[in-house]
């Protein structure tokens, strides 16, 4: 019998990539894979590339905050609900595994009405909203911290670390330093500012590149619209406002990188065990998941964190040296995490699932 799966997330990259790191995989195996996302969000646009069936349902996203889109939004999700049912009538999944966002909710509600096990993945220390209302109906929950294992139903929850993407494993580091410019005799600090809030670390992280082109080689990747024109010219220095097909190549040349703490991106740090300083949003900027991701990390010895309200030139430097001179104390912590096999756990997880759900037929 043939197994189909339907992949569902979206409302920003994060909710998606890690579905697509899973597709080849899911491919290898047979899986007959479908995506259900937003009419016209990211995921369509990210999923455009990759050949398979794409189906939009009407979504509302889902606030903690005022906003008159609360009364109308209620009403999006209910009619989002009657289309994903319809269309996993259509399909008839023997699994829905969701990366989450609001984009999720419909979906996931609709397969456990049609009693399709759905497979749901936290990447944050605590569940986001859209993630808390998919829980009650979820066959297992796979999840990125020993520390989330705690609110989350025992016989449901797994520790899996996030899916990375295969050829970010893949990369040259030859192919790196003639993208940059740079020499094979000096390390190279990577700094991934980030969409959200970048532009206070990439503030300091020219205010200290004088001093840290000392010692180090620098690629920067700084935002849309984020590069500092006066330095272009800067022996050392290479700035991307973001980089897609040579960042693979990048991580490989890498010797530590500097990152905002996003729960997919040091995910990718943690699976490619580069030492790192990690810089999370403040929660004045965020709901604080940055915050409790990055000390999660710190705690298994896996990032050194600075808080960005202590940030300074000066300690940027200090703490920059701290970590390449201890980097091999970081790189013995990440191999030994039970977070590096995520999508073989994963797999196994959606094998179950279906195995239970064919028996069932």
């Amino acid at each position: 019998m043939a197994k189909k799966i339907v992949l569902t997330g979206g409302g920003s990259a994060g909710h998606v990539t890690p579905n697509i790191a899973l597709m080849p995989k899911l491919k290898e195996l047979g899986y007959e894979i479908s995506y259900i996302g937003s009419y016209e969000g990211i995921e369509k646009r990210l999923i455009s590339d990759f050949d398979i069936p794409y189906y939009g349902v009407s979504t509302g996203k889902l606030r903690r905050y005022f906003d008159p889109k609360n009364f109308t939004d209620p009403f999006r999700v209910i009619k989002g609900f009657s289309e994903a049912h319809k269309i996993l009538k259509e399909i008839q999944p023997d699994v829905v595994f969701s990366k989450g966002g609001f984009v999720s909710v419909p979906i996931v509600r609709a397969a456990s009405f049609l009693k399709i096990p759905c497979i749901i993945h936290e990447s944050d220390m605590t569940p986001g909203l859209a993630n808390k209302l998919c829980i009650p109906v979820a066959y297992k929950i796979c999840c990125n911290f020993p520390e989330t294992l705690k609110g989350l139903p025992e016989e449901k929850a797994v520790l899996t670390g996030s899916p990375i993407r295969e050829e970010l494993m893949k990369g040259n580091k030859i192919a790196a330093l003639d993208l940059c410019g740079f020499t094979a005799t000096k390390p190279v600090g990577m700094v991934i500012g980030g969409s959200l809030g970048a532009s206070s670390v990439n503030k300091i992280i020219r205010d200290a590149l004088p001093k840290l082109l000392e010692d180090f080689q620098i690629v920067h990747i700084c935002g849309k619209d984020k590069i500092d024109n006066l330095l272009l010219n800067t022996p050392g220095y290479k700035q991307f406002e973001y980089l897609k097909a040579d960042l693979k190549d990048v991580f490989a040349l890498a010797d530590m990188v500097i990152s905002r703490a996003g729960a997919n991106a040091i995910c990718e740090l943690l699976a490619l065990k580069k030492p790192n300083i990690l810089i999370p949003l403040p929660s004045s900027s965020s709901r604080g998941d940055q915050l409790l991701n990055a000390r999660s990390f710190e705690t298994q010895g896996f990032s050194l964190v600075i808080n960005e309200d202590d940030l300074t030139a000066n300690m940027l430097l200090e703490k920059v040296h701290e970590l390449y001179f201890t980097r091999q104390t970081y790189m013995d912590a990440m191999v030994n995490s039970k977070q590096l096999n995520s999508i073989d756990t994963i797999i196994s997880l959606i094998e179950n699932a279906v195995t239970k759900h064919q028996n069932m037929l």
